[in-house]
Parts: structure tokens; sequence; C-alpha cells
């Protein structure tokens, strides 16, 4: 059934909390699969980080779509291309991600991701913040400040420049 959704803050994991998402071979990935969903109008996207074993969003379906469908969208796509870049370039490392399963033969995100819907005002603010320093825990260490760090919105919602057009800030709708 289709509906309207809220704003939800995704959580996707790499399979088995692989630090896949180091190189910014996969961080590409990501940031062309964000691009697409919002160019075809399935999603608005108004935060994100790509940390070296997962990705955090604040996304909104839009009206008309199934999160499962546009959440498979952005999962499959990237898994897809995860396997072709790895096929080409590092076969040892594609062997991480071989499973036997009845539906596929490579599983690159763990099944189920976190989605939490953002109800409140007070909630969405939290989850942002959480996004925007994530990288600057000390187990992470990946950014002495949240906009110093490419691979997130913080340099937008700090300065206000709009790197990417895809993104939105959350007071744009």
């Amino acid at each position: 059934m289709l509906q309207t959704y809220h704003t939800e803050f995704l959580t996707g994991t790499i399979f088995n909390w692989e630090h896949l998402l180091v190189s910014d071979a996969f961080k590409n990935i990501i940031i062309s699969s964000f691009e697409w969903l919002v160019q075809k109008k399935k999603c608005t996207i108004n935060a994100f980080v790509i940390m070296p074993n997962h990705i955090h969003m604040l996304w909104k379906i839009s009206d008309g779509f199934d999160r499962e469908d546009v959440q498979g969208a952005l999962f499959s796509f990237t898994a897809h291309e995860f396997k072709r870049h790895l096929k080409t370039k590092d076969a040892i490392t594609l062997q991480k991600y071989s499973v036997k399963s009845s539906d596929r033969d490579y599983q690159f995100w763990e099944r189920e991701p976190m989605v939490k819907e953002c109800w409140t005002q007070k909630f969405f603010r939290q989850k942002l913040n959480y996004i925007h320093f994530n990288r600057c825990q000390q187990h992470w260490n990946l950014a002495g400040s949240p906009e110093e760090y490419k691979w997130s919105s913080a340099f937008f919602y700090e300065t206000g420049i709009k790197s990417s057009s895809w993104l939105s800030h959350f007071n744009d709708y």
C-alpha cells in the first residue's frame, strides 16, 4: 500500500560491519545513488554521512512511492555497483561478501536497515546532530570538526553552501 511518509532516520550497515566504505570509490557509488533517487523524485534527502562501515541519512520518501521499493533501490543499486567495482579491482575483497543464499551470491548490506520516523522536530534535530558529529567521535576520528568531512551534509548546514543539487535543507519544505 502506498502512503505518505514522515522524514525518516535511516542507517544502513555493510555486511559483517566490514569497512568497505573507506575507499572514495564506494562513497561515490552511494552519492550517485542518492543523486539518482532525488532526480527521479523518489525521495528528498536532508542529511547524510558515509562512515567506514555504515551510512546514516535523514530522508523523506515521496508520496506515491513505497518505502521498501525506494530503500531497495538504494541498497540494490549500490550493492550491484560495489560488486562490479570489486570484480575488476579487488577480487580478494569481493570474497568477503560471498554468501550461500537462495536469492544472492553476494551480500554487501546487512538485512533490515534501521528506520526511525522523525515525528518531532526535537527528534529530527537530535538525529541531524548525530549524523554531523558521528565522524568526530574518538573511535572514528575522521575529522576534527563536522564540516571538515567531505562525505557528509555538515558543511552544507554549517555554511549554507550547497555543493550537491540533490541535498535539501530541512527548512526548504
